[in-house]
């Protein structure tokens, strides 16, 4: 049995390589014996949900975040219905703001956000010395550690659960210490790079959970992570070194 992956707006938002986080996707899901089929939405009223295994939404710059929020509009009610239902997703830096209500820019305009999930992301200025850039490290009760790169300049503020808690670099905000979201399969992240490839468990727990959504059968074992987990250890390494 195949499993389906709608890719929203692979040209708009593919901001720091996102679409590599499709590739582990495929290749994790090809080693278990598993065929992951790739939709490219670039219009939401041309796609069908209910067909929908996982969803992907990268990262853009504000004005193509804004024309691809307007697009997903019209399907915002199937979009949550999705996400209430355990469909798993990966949204990333834009993508992952455009969820909310509201991002508010530097100049104070409020970009409407599809109101899927009760969150805000607010932008203290445009200045690249406002953004939040780097190598990031996360500790999380349940994936582990977690390595990425972040590049934004919007402050996201929840009460969901978070996708870990911020050793080294600033999450969703800088000031709080936490990084992403997590709500039923879903991850919201700022953590581009791509995040998927040295970060397995991550994108396991999204396969996991689109497989038993739709066979109610287990993953298939994979345990073959050698270069996926040097990858991540190698940005700890260089953090210990450091401290």
């Amino acid at each position: 049995m195949n499993l389906t992956l709608f890719h929203f707006y692979s040209d708009q938002l593919n901001l720091y390589g996102d679409r590599g986080n499709v590739i582990a996707l495929k290749k994790r899901a090809e080693w278990r014996g598993i065929t992951l089929d790739v939709v490219d939405v670039k219009a939401a009223s041309a796609v069908d949900l209910t067909k929908a295994d996982v969803l992907l939404i990268g990262g853009g710059p504000d004005r193509l975040q804004a024309l691809c929020t307007d697009d997903l509009r019209g399907i915002k009610g199937e979009f949550k219905q999705a996400i209430d239902d355990g469909v798993s997703a990966l949204t990333i830096g834009g993508g992952y703001q455009l969820l909310g209500e509201y991002y508010e820019l530097p100049d104070g305009k409020k970009l409407q956000g599809l109101g899927v999930l009760d969150f805000y992301t607010h932008s203290p200025s445009s200045g690249p010395r406002e953004r939040l850039i780097g190598n990031i490290l996360l500790e999380s009760p349940r994936f582990g550690r977690i390595a990425g790169f972040e590049n934004h300049g919007g402050r996201t503020y929840h009460d969901y659960e978070t996708l870990g808690d911020v050793v080294a670099g600033h999450g969703n905000n800088g000031k709080d210490k936490k990084e992403g979201l997590l709500y039923n399969n879903l991850i919201g992240t700022y953590l581009h790079g791509p995040v998927l490839p040295k970060n397995p468990a991550l994108t396991d727990f999204l396969l996991e959970a689109a497989w038993k959504r739709k066979t109610g059968n287990p993953l298939p074992p994979y345990e073959q992570n050698e270069l996926e987990n040097a990858a991540n250890r190698h940005l700890w390494d260089v953090h210990e070194k450091k401290v």
